[in-house]
């Protein structure tokens, strides 16, 4: 089965994705700073793929396995790494 991303939908404070084999999943946007900061146009502007959520216009990539592990926004992780 396969855990592609089908739907995505937001409501004041989280994200829901639903995925190919049944589940949804629901994220607090305060975990994607750019997208609890975007509007909700620039939400909903939105590409997905197999693996997850693409914005383009926010430069955000979200996986469905970042989802189902719980990772939030990695880039500040990233970005102190290097």
């Amino acid at each position: 089965m396969s855990i592609s991303p089908e739907r995505v939908t937001f409501d004041d404070d989280m994200m829901w994705v639903a995925l190919r084999d049944g589940r949804t999943v629901g994220v607090p946007l305060a975990w994607f700073p750019r997208l609890l900061n975007a509007s909700p146009s620039e939400r909903a502007a939105f590409d997905l793929s197999p693996r997850g959520i693409h914005w383009d216009a926010l430069d955000e990539d979200i996986s469905v396995e970042g989802l189902l592990a719980g990772a939030g926004d990695l880039t500040r992780a990233r970005d102190t790494a290097a």
